[in-house]
Parts: structure tokens; C-alpha cells; sequence
């Protein structure tokens, strides 16, 4: 029990001081690019990593979820489904990225919802349940989402097929998640007490690997970082910041609760950034990762920020990240 309880004040400690590791990480990359670089060839390893892990904070009630409240699933599927690609797209369009760095957003504005997402709602005390279901839906979804997307929008500007990307995301991402909530299944029926034990643990693992993940990708494009112009910055702070704002915006012209309204924001507006900078790694330059790279650090900040302006608006105080699984 005194291993459980200190697993669980590990997972809180390094879930509520993400922002800092994620700006330790990226520092050391700055400052020595080669001790970090390696760590490039095992993203997608390291991705894989993350997406079990939420796979193991599933439980089919989760999937339950889904029946039982069908039309906020959907309004918070659709609108990070069309919306995020759209808003990237006009980005690019309007800001005339280069061809590298129009792709990387787009595969930002592609992605499915991620876990920082479910960390973001349960802090600005929105609907926990809503937004893992969300996120679970649009993470099964993204095989078929993401590629469809990445063709339409990209079309003649890349070489990649539908079905390369598919199979990427499949490997990356579903295979994992699926293999996560069946483990969970597994262990919650024959050892809940390492159920337990791996669900207090695992938020300081999640943290870790994202933290990874950014100071590689953030090592891979010392010189590209250095020399980004503005633009690439107002890129991804416009992104997020519309994303959060029609996600809460869509949530409550549909006449969603208060609660849920906040979920959707969240679920809208923080990506699988991730996601994007193992793709971007694995079919296109390196630079392509870079507003993937810098949306995780920024989301990672603004997140929490809106996160604390919605709990400051109830007149309670900002709950601790207990158990709440890291964000990428």
C-alpha cells in the first residue's frame, strides 16, 4: 500500500509540474542538441509507449459512454474533426508556410485529441468522462481520419498513400490503445492491485516519454527553431487558440451544460501533437515536426492557463492532477 500511495504522489507530482519538464527538456535540447537527437529513431516506439498507456485508463464503460450520451460525443468528435484541419489549412494559406511547415500543420490540425486533453478537463473541472470518450473515439477514428485529411488538403504536395499513413497510425496508436484496454480488462479481473499500482505509476511514465519526444524533436531542429520566423510562432499560438475557442464556442451554441462546453474546448483544442511528430518523422523531413514540436509545449501551457480560468470561475481552488494520465 505504501508503493501504491507512493506511485500515486509520483503521477501527481510529475503531471502537475508537466510545463516545467517539457521547458527543462526543450532547454537541454537547446543547449546540447547532440545528447538528445538519438532519442529521434524511437518516437514512434516512444508514441506507442503513451498510447498504451491510455489505453489502460479505458475501461469498456468508457465505450458505454458512448450510447449513453451519443450528440456531445458527436458535437466534440466532429468539431476537432473539421474543424482543426480547416483552421490549418487557412493557416497555411494565409501565412504562406513553406511546403515542410505547411505539412507539419496539417498533420497538427489532423490529429486526433490527446491525453492532455482528459488531464486539461478534469483540472478546470469539466466532464472527465465525456472527454475520455471523445478522445477515445477520435483516436480509434484516426486511421481513417488522419490520411483522408492529409490527402485531401495536401494532395499533390505529398508522395505518401492513404494507406502508407494508415497503417503508421494503426501501428503507432490503435494497435497500442487496444492492447492497453485489454490488459486492463485482464489485470482488473485476475490482479486489481497491480492494476492499481500500474494506473499510480504510469502518469510519471506518460510524462517522461512526452518530455522525450519534444527535447528530440526539439534536437533535431536546433537551427530551423533558431531561425523560425514569427510566423511559425503566430501559427501555433492562432491554432490553439481557435481550436480552444470553437471547441467551447460549439459546445455551448449546441446547448451543452457549463461542464461540457469546457470538455469540448479541451477536446478541440489540444492535439496529438505527438502523433504528428511521429509522422512528419516517419514520411517527411524533419522540419515537418516542427509545429508539432512547438504545439506541445504550447499547448502544455495555455492548457493549463484556461484549465485554471475555468476553475478560478467556479470559486474553487485548482485540483491536484492525481491520477490523471500526462499529455502529449
Amino acid at each position: 500500500m505504501n508503493v501504491l500511495r507512493l506511485g500515486e504522489r509520483i503521477g501527481a507530482f510529475t503531471s502537475t509540474y508537466f510545463v516545467v519538464w517539457i521547458l527543462l527538456g526543450s532547454a537541454v535540447a537547446l543547449y546540447s542538441p547532440a545528447t538528445v537527437t538519438p532519442l529521434g529513431d524511437h518516437i514512434a516506439l516512444f508514441l506507442g509507449v503513451i498510447m498504451l498507456g491510455m489505453g489502460l485508463t479505458l475501461t469498456p464503460a468508457d465505450f458505454r459512454r458512448i450510447l449513453d450520451r451519443p450528440r456531445d460525443v458527436l458535437i466534440g468528435a466532429m468539431t476537432q474533426w473539421i474543424c482543426m484541419p480547416v483552421f490549418a489549412y487557412l493557416l497555411v494559406t494565409l501565412l504562406d508556410l513553406p511546403r515542410e511547415l505547411g505539412i507539419g500543420l496539417l498533420l497538427l490540425g489532423a490529429a486526433p485529441g490527446g491525453t492532455a486533453s482528459n488531464v486539461m478537463t478534469y483540472l478546470g473541472r469539466g466532464d472527465v468522462a465525456l472527454s475520455v470518450t471523445i478522445t477515445s473515439v477520435t483516436t480509434l477514428a484516426a486511421p481513417l481520419v488522419m490520411p483522408a485529411w492529409i490527402v485531401l488538403l495536401a494532395g499533390e504536395e505529398i508522395t505518401v498513400t492513404f494507406s502508407a499513413m494508415a497503417e503508421e497510425i494503426l501501428l503507432i496508436v490503435l494497435i497500442p490503445v487496444v492492447a492497453g484496454l485489454v490488459l486492463r480488462v485482464l489485470l482488473d479481473r485476475y490482479a486489481p492491485a497491480v492494476a492499481k499500482a500500474g494506473l499510480s505509476i504510469f502518469p510519471a511514465i506518460s510524462v517522461l516519454t512526452i518530455v522525450l519526444i519534444v527535447a528530440a524533436i526539439v534536437g533535431l531542429n536546433v537551427d530551423e527553431i533558431y531561425s523560425a520566423s514569427a510566423v511559425v510562432f503566430l501559427a501555433v499560438i492562432v491554432h490553439n487558440a481557435l481550436g480552444l475557442g470553437a471547441g467551447y464556442g460549439v459546445g455551448s451554441l449546441t446547448g451543452m451544460s457549463e461542464d461540457r462546453a469546457r470538455t469540448c474546448a479541451f477536446e478541440v483544442g489540444l492535439q496529438n501533437s505527438g502523433l504528428a511528430v511521429a509522422l512528419a518523422v516517419a514520411f517527411f523531413d524533419p522540419v515537418t515536426a516542427l509545429i508539432p514540436a512547438l504545439f506541445s509545449v504550447w499547448h502544455n501551457v495555455t492548457g493549463p492557463a484556461l484549465a485554471t480560468a475555468f476553475a478560478r470561475t467556479d470559486g474553487t481552488p485548482v485540483p491536484t492532477a492525481d491520477g490523471a494520465s500526462a499529455a502529449d
